[in-house]
């Protein structure tokens, strides 16, 4: 995977389990620490950001194929795969990095897309009795966990949310020795 800043991925074994939690208690703990950040997620369903009766929705709904709506505060672009060849096979993080502005960010944390070959946390909860994606998984580089893990990798408290922002904050600051950190890390 060819990107200019370092990925991180929040993987589970499955949904429900308390990536996005632990991601939006993670998140504002770096952006005070200086990290600039964006986040890609994997969804396993439909979605939509836009809502009916609005101008991009119906515009979107009469068929393009695109639709990239902006304002001076934001803009979003939703791409509708269905309707062209790619959407016939699972979306990967080569097809989305090259959406996401790198000259912003020090940081790009991915959730979901546990096959990726990034270095990942993993959220583990014992008591749904998963097997560990880290047994198997060289890229996992920590185990996030409510409960007794034994690994030969760091274990965090999946309810610290600083202490998990400083191993990220560590691993960060390892990824990057030759490169700048735009933020103040």
């Amino acid at each position: 995977m060819n990107c200019p800043v370092p990925l991180l991925g929040f993987c589970a074994w499955g949904s429900g389990i308390g990536k996005t939690t632990l991601l939006t208690q993670l998140i504002p703990v770096l952006v005070l620490h200086g990290v600039r950040l964006s986040v890609i997620k994997h969804a396993h369903h439909t979605f939509d950001i836009d809502h009916p009766g609005k101008d991009s929705y119906r515009l979107r709904e009469a068929g393009a194929v695109q639709m990239l709506l902006g304002s001076k505060n934001r803009w979003a672009l939703v791409t509708e795969r269905w309707r062209t060849d790619a959407g016939a096979r699972e979306i990967g993080l080569d097809d989305l990095l090259p959406h996401i502005d790198t000259t912003l960010v020090d940081l790009i944390l991915v959730e979901g897309f546990k096959r990726e070959p990034i270095p990942k946390i993993e959220v583990y909860r014992p008591a749904l009795a998963h097997p560990l994606l880290a047994d198997s998984d060289p890229n996992v580089i920590a185990i996030a966990t409510d409960g007794a893990v034994q690994s030969r990798l760091p274990v965090l408290d999946l309810n610290d949310s600083i202490a998990i922002a400083d191993f990220v904050l560590d691993w960060l600051r390892r990824q990057q020795p030759a490169v700048r950190l735009k933020g103040v890390i």
